[in-house]
């Protein structure tokens, strides 16, 4: 990612523009061609203001956060802009796949009768769409989206996973044997 770091009363760090450059890294893997970052870091008496504009993917994502740490600014600044890009990625995915107009066609659960012997036991269906991503990625999404479990395509081994929150608040990934 293209980045350019500007400094409103403050001395200019290299180490201050490095520590940017390798958190605004990590969104390279949200955005399919290559993003442009514009920062603004600047100090007002004791507040210190992390401001940042991201343009790439037809997206112009901006967000601005002030702490009484820079380092922090930048940390929860770009928290913020990692759930806004998450967003709106999955609004665009749900457009181009038209499950926003028809809320019947996919996701529904579809009841299915399994017989027993001492009487009738109800199995609920559930399609679900799954796309390739990492472990990490994968519980952040079970982050964002407060589900028991995600089924999901390893990006690294091309093979179907599921993670899951267990009981004590950790996860459970599954994974088939080679």
């Amino acid at each position: 990612m293209q980045t350019s770091v500007t400094f409103k009363n403050l001395d200019p760090s290299d180490h201050l523009k490095s520590y940017i450059s390798d958190k605004l890294d990590r969104f390279d893997k949200y955005l399919y061609n290559p993003g442009e970052a514009n920062v603004v870091l600047s100090v007002e008496k004791f507040r210190h203001i992390a401001e940042v504009n991201i343009i790439g993917d037809r997206l112009n994502i901006v967000g601005k956060e002030e702490t009484e740490d820079m380092y922090a600014a930048i940390d929860m600044v770009l928290d913020k802009l990692e759930k806004q890009i998450k967003k709106n990625k999955q609004k665009v995915r749900e457009r181009r796949s038209g499950k926003g107009k028809a809320k019947t066609a996919m996701g529904e659960p579809t009841g299915a009768v399994v017989m027993e012997d001492d009487g009738e036991r109800r199995v609920m269906v559930q399609n679900i769409e799954y796309k390739p991503m990492d472990v990490d990625e994968a519980v952040m999404q079970m982050d964002l989206v407060d589900n028991n479990f995600l089924v999901f395509t390893n990006a690294r081994s091309d093979r179907v996973n599921v993670l899951y929150r267990r009981k004590d608040g950790n996860y459970g990934l599954i994974q088939p044997n080679p």
